[in-house]
């Protein structure tokens, strides 16, 4: 099977030894299509779409030079074996040979994420490299990889959330075949395949779409990074296509299971239909009518109306990565309270209870760190629409040493928590490394050029300003420089260290917990609704339940302190899982949780 998405724009292959080329252009003058070292004037056609056809085959490199001037790459490049200020190269997606023909995908109840990075998951920081890795991950016991963003970036290490063109895979990672082949291997062994996908913004170098197209971006609409993209304005529905086309893009020509949306609280768009609901219906209406296609959203708004279901029972995003229910557990176990763990600091165990019961902590009130109103009401959805994780890239990488939880909370508190969110009929995400306690961080890096690379350095510096611990110049001076290679290469993780001892027992905790929850929670999720209820016994302790699928009932017990809890009443069913010995006489040990089943009718 050869898989190809059909595209209105860049540089599609014909089939006669010819290509089309069509670039959005409205602003430019002329465009002229600089292929193999010749430049051939584009036809200007309605709306500022310039085409022409012409000679070529795979591997050609080429260039659109404008207003006979500057010369910029494709916006929609499939391969930029140069970085993002080389030329792009024209790409036949047809000669993958695809080996999956009978994948299509598994249920959303039985996904359990994990979130990598391809430059540091292996020490290769390849496709290949991460592929070599894929029977770990199912030894583990997880059934779903999720990619940070691959959209080409510039220089030669990044996050990729400065990615500039979204169509091609980083070439530092390896060719776009290498990717597929990547995805193929996991689909063989079961594996879903997500890709982090980022349509609120632009990276801040190698972005050219300000010299023949300004309508890409608005002063309408303000973002963390500047002027934001055009989704409803003069020009927008051009700008709404090309990033609904990419979409559908990695979707069908690299066979993605799924996509999580970033920061989509960032995609301003006052028209109707918002783009997001524009862009879901794109894909549940295409890749998604013939397999298993899964939506996933991060939003600081917690706009809980995305991911309740519509008149055709399917929501139109499955789920959201829940940051509440991250940052009241990260200010449970490690009693940190600056920035936005402020929001949770007043009663962590009672906002955390109230995340594992109802999804969201904030549903309209009003966050003390901002200020503002945030979210809407959540308890009425079932627990599989939120996407938990006791670690992420951000909640790591975005801590001035990239701190990993296992050097900020004792080992029996990690124990508990990743008990807890394994367990829980929420979608568990695991990041990269924490399977093990890895000891490397992992930090903020990227490759600008020159002149952009110590105003990065500084800005992320005085970023830290704001808290206590690096009011003085000095300690900030301490913060890794994020453009330095050694800050990367001590992101990478070191996969000879799993087999040491300490390493070996989480190794082992999580595998035991991920199976235990494929064989007890996993079967009884489907058909799952809302409200869970939650219950605190005395500060520190809580208990939790939920009706399951099969209407059986799901218990909690949890001492999230370091003390012993007393006053826990013992629930009917039959004990699943416990942190130590099953509790007696109502009371839990310190950091210690147990977890029962009740059978429906029993």
């Amino acid at each position: 099977m050869r898989r190809a998405h059909e595209m209105p724009f860049g540089a599609n292959l014909l089939g006669d030894g010819r290509a089309r080329f069509v670039l959005w252009a409205p602003d430019a003058g002329e465009v002229e299509l600089v292929l193999r070292g010749e430049a051939v004037r584009m036809i200007r056609g309605e709306g500022g779409l310039f085409e022409l056809e012409a000679e070529a085959s795979h591997g050609d490199l080429y260039r659109y030079r404008i207003d006979g001037g500057q010369e910029v790459p494709d916006p929609a490049s499939r391969y930029q074996p140069e970085d993002v200020h080389g030329p792009s190269m024209v790409f036949d997606p047809l000669r993958f040979e695809w080996g999956d023909d009978g994948w299509r995908g598994r249920p959303w109840e039985e996904t359990v994420f994990y979130e990598l990075h391809i430059g540091t998951f292996s020490s290769e920081g390849t496709f290949a490299g991460a592929e070599a890795r894929l029977d770990h991950l199912v030894e583990l016991g997880v059934t779903a990889v999720q990619i940070m963003p691959l959209s080409d970036f510039p220089g030669g290490r990044n996050w990729g959330y400065d990615g500039v063109l979204p169509y091609a895979p980083d070439s530092s990672y390896g060719t776009p075949e290498e990717l597929k082949s990547f995805v193929a291997a996991a689909h063989g062994r079961g594996l879903q395949v997500f890709l982090d996908v980022v349509y609120n913004h632009f990276g801040p170098e190698g972005n050219y779409l300000y010299a023949y197209a300004k309508h890409f971006f608005t002063e309408r609409h303000e973002t963390p990074w500047g002027a934001a993209i055009n989704y409803d304005g003069e020009g927008s529905p051009f700008v709404r296509d090309f990033f609904a086309h990419n979409a559908l893009y990695w979707l069908e020509e690299y066979q993605f299971d799924g996509l999580r949306f970033d920061a989509v609280h960032a995609i301003q768009d006052d028209t109707i239909p918002h783009f997001l609901e524009e862009l879901s219906r794109r894909i549940r209406n295409g890749p998604g009518r013939n397999r298993h296609i899964h939506l996933v959203l991060e939003n600081e708004g917690n706009n809980a109306s995305y991911l309740r279901p519509r008149g055709d029972g399917r929501p139109l995003y499955d789920a959201q990565w829940d940051d509440d229910y991250h940052n009241s557990l990260h200010v449970v176990l490690t009693g940190e309270d600056a920035s936005y763990y402020a929001d949770y600091a007043d009663a962590p165990v009672q906002r955390f209870g109230r995340c594992l019961a109802e999804g969201f902590t904030y549903q309209g009130e009003t966050s003390p760190n901002k200020g503002e109103v945030r979210g809407e009401p959540s308890g009425d959805l079932a627990p599989t629409a939120f996407v938990s994780f006791l670690q992420n890239h951000d909640q790591v990488g975005n801590r001035a040493f990239g701190d990993r939880i296992s050097a900020l909370a004792s080992p029996e508190a990690a124990r508990a928590a990743a008990a807890i969110y394994l367990i829980s009929p929420h979608v568990p995400m695991i990041f990269m490394g924490e399977e093990w306690a890895a000891s490397t961080p992992f930090l903020f890096f990227c490759d600008f050029e020159a002149d952009l690379a110590p105003l990065v350095t500084e800005g992320r510096r005085a970023e830290f300003a704001k808290f206590p611990a690096f009011s003085d110049p000095e300690t900030r001076e301490r913060i890794p420089d994020p453009s330095a290679e050694e800050t990367f290469r001590a992101s990478a993780l070191k996969w000879g260290e799993r087999d040491g001892p300490e390493h070996a027992e989480r190794l082992g905790l999580y595998r035991e917990l991920l199976a235990l929850r494929a064989r007890e929670i996993v079967p009884r999720l489907p058909g799952m609704g809302g409200g869970g209820a939650f219950r605190l016994v005395g500060e520190r302790g809580l208990t939790a339940n939920w009706t399951l699928g099969d209407g059986s009932t799901l218990v909690l017990l949890a001492n999230l302190g370091s003390e012993p809890g007393p006053g826990f009443e013992e629930p009917q069913g039959r004990l699943l899982y416990a942190t130590g010995d099953e509790p007696e006489g109502g009371n839990l040990p310190p950091w210690s949780i147990a977890w029962y089943l009740a059978e429906a009718g029993r």
